[in-house]
């Protein structure tokens, strides 16, 4: 059954509409990540595994830096000049984004093996430290983006979309 939302409809022309969409499909891999475990020990890794892995991958490794940059760099000092009693908070969440692409790197390394046939489990604990560490950062992060879309003119979104668009556009 089609599970559609508003969010997944979201263009560059609504930057914070995109910054939650990429939240809402880091929750469903991190949700194909928490089931993965068992579903190896029950299964083994069949294809429908290795696509799975492979969509994870492609996602924490692409998309995931892109959204954290996004942010960093266009999201945050934006909302800093309106909103500069948020200090503390972006700065907590610049340092979560560097936690976070720390642990991505080592179960990216298990991910990575799994596909290669070179293991045939993952580490539950690695996993559920990954899937913490983004759920408390979405915590911290989406209040920001309401404040955002309450404090940042059309204009400022615009621009800023636009620099996001063209940030994927770059090869």
């Amino acid at each position: 059954m089609l599970n559609l939302s508003a969010q997944q409809f979201a263009t560059w022309e609504q930057p914070i509409e995109m910054l939650y969409a990429c939240h809402n499909k880091v929750k469903h891999f991190c949700h194909q990540l928490s089931i993965l475990p068992n579903y190896l020990a029950e299964y083994g890794c069949n294809q429908a595994v290795k696509n799975d892995v492979q969509q994870i991958l492609t996602y924490f490794n692409q998309s995931a830096p892109l959204h954290h940059q996004d942010e960093e760099e266009d999201f945050f000092p934006a909302l800093l000049k309106k909103v500069p009693q948020v200090r503390s908070e972006i700065a907590k969440l610049a340092i979560q984004h560097s936690l976070l692409h720390q642990t991505w790197e080592k179960l990216s390394v298990q991910l990575r093996e799994l596909l290669a046939n070179q293991r045939t489990d993952i580490d539950v604990e690695l996993i559920n430290k990954f899937i913490a560490s983004y759920e408390q950062h979405i915590a911290i992060e989406e209040p920001l983006f309401e404040l955002g879309k309450q404090y940042l003119s059309v204009e400022e979104l615009t621009n800023m979309g636009k620099v996001m668009f063209a940030r994927r556009c770059v090869k």
